[in-house]
């Protein structure tokens, strides 16, 4: 039986656990051992995702990796912990931090660095600047990260990566290339300490494509978070009259059915998915119509459906409320996109070749344009 070699985590803004998963999923097979990552210790300011997080990443861990230690999970507010040296974070080989997204998404204001969360990647940068600085690290945000405060934000984020101490790699994966059932698309940066000498290249996306109604198919009588979203006759209404792929703006709909929302027209306003294509974005708020819908029955998606979506297995159970839930899943990144990289990331460590591609962000040009 091969030995098992573990890379060990720490995972800031942990959510309910998608990167989390992806991680423990990853694997390595050499000669003489087996490589794999497992967690240590994971924090979020969200009661319910940390008790999400708990349950399924400690039991997929104890089972997958025959590891029976707690992970540490504290929820708190990140601004009130300790995270330098000697607090109650460990050392360890690998951080995640998927630092929120609300500043840099593309829909809102966009305040970037000066908005309320925008400022919360400096945590990560705590970590990253001890003097135990774990060997690597993957940082995860939504692709208007790029665009926020013109450029200024992403430029001053990667810099200060840089200064760290770490050669970092930026891409935007479009991760229904990968074969997740969604157009999902993220900036991840990947560092690995200088004196590594560790070359990470981007994964190859697979081109796989997999659509709403593979992902939606086939999903058990039995399983949990089946639960339907309660909607007025009006929505119902309103829905018959939506082909797949289009929304509340692009369908012929009658006047006594149309929404009158002046200034709006975000494209995923009931919008319904298209049976043989990938999902639209997931999102984990927002008023009425912003559910994701079924693109033939006159409904929103359960959250068990959209988990299918973010590729969460249906033994993945969540704690809290229906609306708790989908704010959880909005939240997540995808486990099966995260694993891709986190399996990118193992081979680096061990000089391992895989196919892979070009990054499609230049940090040089960034930094050197607005830095």
């Amino acid at each position: 039986m091969k030995n098992i070699e573990f890379q060990t985590i720490g995972e800031l803004f942990c959510g309910p656990g998608g990167g989390a998963l992806g991680a423990s999923y990853s694997k390595l097979e050499l000669e003489n051992k087996t490589v794999r990552m497992r967690h240590l210790w994971a924090t979020d300011y969200d009661k319910d995702s940390c008790e999400t997080y708990k349950q399924n990443i400690e039991k997929y861990e104890s089972q997958a990796l025959g590891i029976n230690q707690p992970i540490q999970v504290m929820q708190e507010d990140i601004n009130r912990l300790n995270l330098e040296v000697g607090g109650p974070f460990k050392t360890i080989d690998g951080l995640l931090f998927g630092f929120p997204c609300n500043d840099f998404s593309i829909v809102g204001e966009s305040k970037g660095t000066d908005g309320k969360y925008g400022p919360l990647y400096k945590h990560g940068i705590k970590i990253l600047s001890r003097k135990d600085k774990p060997k690597w690290f993957l940082a995860e945000n939504v692709g208007g990260i790029t665009s926020a405060n013109e450029g200024k934000a992403f430029s001053k984020i990667l810099s200060e990566m840089r200064g760290c101490g770490y050669n970092i790699v930026a891409n935007k994966y479009k991760f229904e290339d990968y074969g997740v059932p969604q157009t999902r698309h993220r900036v991840i940066v990947v560092g690995f300490k200088k004196d590594l000498n560790v070359h990470f290249k981007v994964p190859k996306p697979t081109f796989k494509i997999m659509s709403s109604g593979e992902a939606l198919k086939d999903i058990p009588s039995d399983a949990t978070h089946q639960e339907y979203t309660k909607q007025s006759k009006q929505v119902v209404e309103r829905l018959k009259y939506i082909k797949p792929g289009q929304n509340a703006w692009n369908a012929n709909i009658p006047d006594s059915l149309k929404l009158n929302v002046p200034n709006s027209r975000l494209s995923h306003i009931y919008r319904r998915l298209e049976k043989d294509k990938p999902a639209y974005t997931l999102t984990g708020s927002g008023g009425g119509g912003t559910h994701m819908y079924h693109w033939k029955e006159n409904r929103a998606l359960t959250n068990r459906e959209r988990a299918r979506i973010q590729t969460f297995p249906d033994n993945f159970n969540f704690t809290g409320s229906k609306e708790s839930v989908r704010k959880q899943l909005g939240m997540a990144i995808p486990p099966k996109g995260m694993e891709i990289v986190c399996n990118a990331i193992l081979r680096s460590l061990h000089d391992v070749w895989y196919e892979n591609v070009s990054p499609n962000i230049d940090i040089n040009k960034i930094i050197t344009k607005i830095g």
